[in-house]
């Protein structure tokens, strides 16, 4: 048989390719920035940017040079001005454009950097079409202009009246940030986060020409639990317990009002999303300390039930699992933090014992709580056990995911609004990979609801058997958890209900982006001869451009109106997935809190200032 000739793809010297500092951050901005987004959360990309000069003036301050930060923003540009030392006049240039330069592997210089891999700022001049820093040292200056990372100009001179320190000024690249914007809340909520863990700091925001907003910490991480505290109007049910020392601080109390556990977490400054060593090292600290004070034997969990704190750490070498420095990853230093949290707790429980006694007041009653939680989940299942052996809600497919092995990867289960919508999906699912679970109309708002809900309802015990995460994510037997709700308000209402369900009793489900939202079609638009499916009126009208003349529109209220032939193709290979993108609970408590919470008088009350009529024609 003759050999099949493949077509010629000519691989020699001439497809290697190098790339210069600068092209590698334009390419693989996720490498440096994480994620771009679009400003409205915490940790999207143009955040990140500005993180990365205000940690260099911070670095400053850390190291005893400066005590005011000056941010002005208007629209999309950024000023910061620090008072510290200043770039050194010589290495201008080179320190804000060429990689792995800077004084920060320089212990002399800087002992407890955030930015110790010399690419934060040239990451920010690479990203910039509009970048400037000027460096002002013993009256004299240096000014460098950029435009997307290359050199526009350099000039130098004098400028006896201005005061030591550097000024950089810069404007995300829109050819890399499209659609973004800049938002009040999440940067005056970084700039709280520095002047908590830089005491004395005085940081100064100028927001679009508006009034100066000042953020200045007397009190340190105290501060930041107080206010998380007042966030939701908790009390602490004791006085915040306190230590600082020149490489760790930390602070926290219990609260009778809250569920969960609330532990904000930082090194050198920077806010660690995702934990890591330095968080599971207090962690541990606490419940050994706790646990050698009372002489009993409490577990994690009913120590850290209702927590409020934060912990910070100093470190001069930090590992960080990504540029974006969310998550520690220095094990060696976790048995010397184990110990100093322990010893320094258990004098603390030594000089204050009535403080002492009413924590532990409220570890036993968290441990008698989930004793009794146990013979709810006891009697959950032996009720599960007598009516059937099968999950009435669910249709299942034949494969199922291993989180261990890997297998069943590409496996889903789509949670249905009512019968009508599930009838469609389970008519052109794939059986071997797709799963349908119906839910029974809205669901229970379990946002400040206890754990032993899910064991008196049966829709919410059933969906728990049904993904089978009642002892975590290991069993977890399909790979993604769809949320297939209609496109109007009572379908938004349920998808918000099961993402609070999710949020607050299977919190890794979303940190691990397992839960997903199906987007569907809003519109069919369609002549004789072509149909097309739209998911925004945006759409919807390029459509009707595309076909021309008066192609008939269908307007879609719900899955149930679509028919199986036609949903097939919008959960095949093609179909839109949204996955929902987990915060870090501090973040999220406050949100669901006020739209899911007990609050109804200031949710009516905001809903009526902010609602939207629109004009008469």
């Amino acid at each position: 048989m003759a050999e099949t000739k493949r077509p010629a793809h000519q691989y020699d010297e001439s497809k290697i390719k190098t790339l210069s500092s600068l092209e590698h951050i334009r390419l693989r901005t996720g490498m440096y920035i994480g994620r771009l987004g679009n400003g409205s959360h915490y940790d999207d990309g143009c955040y990140i940017l500005l993180k990365e000069v205000i940690d260099n003036a911070v670095d400053e301050f850390i190291m005893g040079y400066g005590r005011q930060i000056d941010l002005d923003i208007e629209g999309p540009r950024v000023r910061v001005r620090d008072y510290g030392r200043g770039i050194p006049l010589g290495k201008v240039v080179d320190c804000v454009s060429t990689i792995n330069t800077g004084a920060k592997y320089n212990d002399d210089v800087f002992q407890f950097s955030v930015g110790l891999n010399g690419v934060g700022a040239k990451a920010v001049n690479a990203l910039s079409r509009h970048f400037v820093v000027r460096s002002h040292r013993g009256g004299e200056f240096v000014e460098a202009v950029f435009r997307q990372g290359r050199l526009v100009r350099e000039h130098k001179g004098r400028d006896p009246h201005a005061a030591d320190g550097t000024f950089v000024e810069f404007e995300p690249d829109p050819e890399t940030f499209k659609d973004w914007s800049f938002r009040l809340e999440h940067i005056e909520r970084r700039l709280r986060h520095y002047s908590y863990l830089n005491t004395g700091l005085k940081l100064v925001l100028r927001w679009n020409g508006e009034q100066p907003r000042v953020f200045l910490s007397r009190n340190g991480l105290m501060d930041l639990v107080m206010e998380e505290l007042a966030s939701d109007g908790s009390e602490p049910l004791y006085p915040p317990l306190h230590y600082t020392s020149r490489t760790l601080e930390f602070c926290f109390t219990h609260s009778n009002s809250r569920y969960g556990e609330t532990v904000y977490s930082f090194v050198n400054g920077q806010y660690t999303s995702d934990g890591g060593t330095h968080l599971s090292a207090f962690r541990e600290g606490l419940l050994k300390a706790v646990n050698e004070f009372a002489n009993v034997r409490f577990e994690a969990e009913d120590v850290r039930e209702s927590l409020v704190g934060a912990v910070a750490v100093r470190l001069k070498d930090p590992v960080f699992e990504s540029q974006t420095k969310n998550k520690l990853g220095n094990t060696e230093i976790r048995a010397e933090l184990v110990n100093k949290v322990r010893e320094e707790l258990l004098h603390f429980f030594q000089r204050n014992r009535t403080i002492a006694e009413t924590l532990l007041a409220k570890v036993r009653d968290t441990q008698q709580l989930r004793r009794e939680l146990q013979q709810v989940k006891k009697l959950a299942r032996e009720r599960a056990r007598a009516i059937s052996l099968r999950i009435p809600q669910l249709k299942d497919c034949r494969r199922h995911y291993d989180k261990r092995t890997g297998k069943g990867t590409g496996t889903m289960i789509f949670l249905c609004e009512g019968q009508s919508a599930a009838g469609s999906i389970t008519s052109c699912r794939d059986v071997e990979t797709q799963a349908v679970f119906v839910l029974k109309g809205k669901p229970l708002n379990v946002w400040e609801l206890k754990r032993e809900v899910m064991y008196k309802n049966d829709e919410l015990y059933n969906l728990m058997q049904a993904l089978n995460i009642e002892d975590g994510l290991e069993g977890l037997r399909y790979e993604k958890v769809i949320l297939a709700t209609d496109a109007d308000v009572d379908g938004l209402h349920i998808r918000n209900l099961m993402i609070a369900y999710f949020f607050r009793f299977f919190e890794p489900l979303v940190h691990d982006g397992h839960l997903y939202v199906l987007e569907t079609p809003l519109f069919r638009v369609r002549n004789k001869d072509r149909t097309l499916y739209c998911y925004s009126e945006a759409e919807r009208d390029a459509a009707v451009r595309e076909l021309g003349g008066k192609p008939e529109i269908t307007r879609f209220k719900g899955l149930g109106e679509i028919s199986p032939r036609e949903f097939a193709r919008f959960i095949g290979p093609d179909m839109r997935l949204s996955r929902v993108e987990y915060a870090p609970r501090p973040e999220a408590t406050a949100i669901l809190d006020f739209y899911l919470g007990r609050n109804t008088p200031e949710r009516r009350d905001y809903i009526m200032e902010h609602l939207v009529v629109p004009d008469s024609e």
